[in-house]
């Protein structure tokens, strides 16, 4: 069993509560062309594949033609990184623990499928600087989770092998993101969708069990 060198996390639902912020910018797009809107609820199914696959989901069927899709993300990506910080918030007791991970050593990273800005200025916004030793949002020519490819990239920058890290997350893609890149993988039950988790290598009810989790691996 090997000790734990990192900690990768999902950003939406597991470190930060975003569901309201990117809620009201889908939303004002879908008023924006004159389609129905959506719960707040309702987009926790919507969330955690990448703001295409957002979209698509939101608008109806008759909808989803390549040349309006683009138009659409370019409103919702504009309205977004407007109004990113209007809601959103770490959930209670992640920032303590983050630095917990910190103080005991541990490289930390945040791989999302949100655009790569957005991931990149929430976290700078909501976190201590020099928190996180890297992070990534979706980019061009990347593929988005659960693909490993950006796992990979990381823990080659990391120096460290896919079984020195815990991947934590909140969704069914954070677990396969984890299988896929061969990382042992933490389910937390604060996030969107709690009832996908259940078959992670670990679930957890509360930030402050991580620290305790990582140092007892090895």
């Amino acid at each position: 069993m090997k000790k734990i060198k990192a900690v990768l996390f999902d950003l939406d639902g597991t470190l930060l509560d975003t569901i309201d912020d990117i809620a009201d910018s889908a939303n004002y797009t879908l008023e924006h062309f004159g389609y129905p809107t959506h719960s707040v609820g309702a987009y926790r199914y919507f969330v955690g594949q990448g703001a295409d696959y957002l979209l698509s989901a939101i608008v109806p069927e008759d909808a989803r033609v390549p040349e309006n899709m683009k138009s659409l993300k370019k409103v919702y990506v504009e309205r977004y990184n407007a109004h990113s910080l209007d809601k959103t918030r770490p959930y209670d007791g992640i920032v303590e623990a983050v630095k917990k991970l910190r103080e005991s050593g541990l490289k930390l990273a945040v791989i999302s499928n949100k655009p790569d800005e957005a991931t990149k200025s929430t976290v700078l916004s909501t976190f201590p600087e020099g928190m996180f030793d890297f992070l990534a949002g979706a980019k061009p020519g990347v593929p988005l989770k659960p693909d490993p490819a950006i796992v990979r990239i990381v823990l080659d920058e990391f120096g460290i092998s896919p079984e020195e890290a815990f991947f934590v997350g909140d969704t069914s893609v954070d677990l396969a993101t984890a299988k896929n890149a061969r990382c042992l993988s933490i389910g937390v039950t604060w996030g969107f969708r709690p009832e996908e988790v259940t078959a992670a290598d670990c679930v957890i009810d509360d930030p402050s069990e991580l620290p305790g989790l990582a140092a007892n691996r090895g």
